[in-house]
């Protein structure tokens, strides 16, 4: 048997001691990383597990949302579209494995072509078909996520390889692009620094549909893409703005989760906002997200944390938030739209 104790060098050769205080040091800096790994591990279990998903058993449900728009939802984000005589428009495409049930699903609501594809974010659950889809239709998205999905990068401390030139937008845009189509003015409007920093809302106008992405999504708590330019403040600001430019019959498509309204999307900006306060406030009394954690600040929103975000993980990006906010308080920056009120 081997004997690691660092007494057990005595009286031995010079150059065994040394190998074996490297060992020593190696296996010590092993158990330490093994202990940090663990932590990472666990984090990362829930977005590991999707990557290893079977897609062979997923199946497409399309809804008819309102006027000429649908939902299809899979495996990943939900899909918004526009069908008519002039083609087909698609918000967003899921993973690349399930193009091809995508694509069957939609010859059930139109024959026509898919003409353009508009990417509310970079996350491959929303552009992961988007080198399938290329082929023939024309992918629009905002000018940062054309480049996050061209330079690669890490989200949730995974590293996410460059996409291939196919999957890459071609037509970007810094504030906003209509697609006039169908009858219908599809607007994509950029709405900064919420889920990440290239999110877009797209607003069917004419039938009183929004697909605000992972902006707002109906599984608990949202995954801020922190690291990708997301924030809660960000995120707070983007949602009221919106609530404040669709009247109140409109139908909201979110990221995840089934068709809601309106009233839904208040419920979740409360809540931001509320478990945002709290920790503002315990804050400014200098606790320490541990001992947030540890009095059970977040008690009464615990339902929210049984999703992909846990309880304990919101507190962590709520500190982040409010100690980086100089200011107190989110806002949001009129970009001069016409529609905005």
């Amino acid at each position: 048997m081997l004997n690691l104790s660092e007494g057990a060098c005595k009286e031995k050769p010079a150059r065994l001691c040394q190998e074996r205080a490297l060992l020593i040091w190696l296996m010590r800096r092993i158990i330490c990383c093994l202990g940090q790994s663990l932590f990472v591990a666990v984090a990362l279990a829930g977005w590991a597990a999707r990557g290893q998903q079977d897609f062979s058993k997923v199946q497409i449900k399309v809804t008819k949302v309102a006027g000429s728009v649908y939902m299809l939802e899979g495996s990943g984000g939900n899909i918004g579209v526009s069908v008519g005589a002039d083609g087909v428009v698609l918000v967003d495409d899921q993973f690349a494995p399930l193009a091809p049930k995508i694509k069957e699903a939609l010859k059930s609501i139109s024959d026509q072509p898919v003409k353009f594809v508009i990417n509310t974010h970079f996350h491959g659950d929303h552009t992961g078909g988007n080198a399938q889809f290329s082929t023939n239709a024309t992918i629009i998205a905002h000018e940062n996520v054309r480049k996050r999905l061209q330079e690669g990068g890490t989200v949730l401390n995974n590293a996410v390889p460059p996409a291939p030139n196919e999957a890459l937008p071609v037509v970007t845009f810094n504030d906003r692009a209509t697609v006039h189509l169908n009858g219908e003015d599809i607007r994509a409007i950029h709405f900064p620094s919420g889920h990440t920093d290239g999110d877009s809302v797209v607003f069917f106008t004419q039938s009183k549909v929004v697909h605000m992405g992972d902006d707002f999504v109906t599984y608990g708590f949202p995954f801020v893409d922190v690291g990708n330019g997301g924030s809660v403040s960000g995120m707070i600001a983007g949602v009221e703005k919106v609530l404040n430019m669709i009247p109140e019959d409109t139908k909201v498509i979110p990221g995840h989760g089934p068709l809601s309204m309106p009233s839904d999307v208040r419920k979740y900006v409360s809540m931001l906002k509320e478990t945002r306060a709290l920790v503002a406030e315990y804050v400014k009394q200098n606790k320490a997200p541990a001992q947030m954690k540890e009095e059970h600040l977040l008690a009464k929103y615990e339902q929210f944390g049984k999703g992909f975000i846990k309880t304990d993980a919101w507190i962590d990006i709520l500190y982040a938030d409010v100690t980086a906010d100089k200011s107190g308080a989110p806002g949001y920056e009129n970009h001069g739209h016409a529609d905005e009120k």
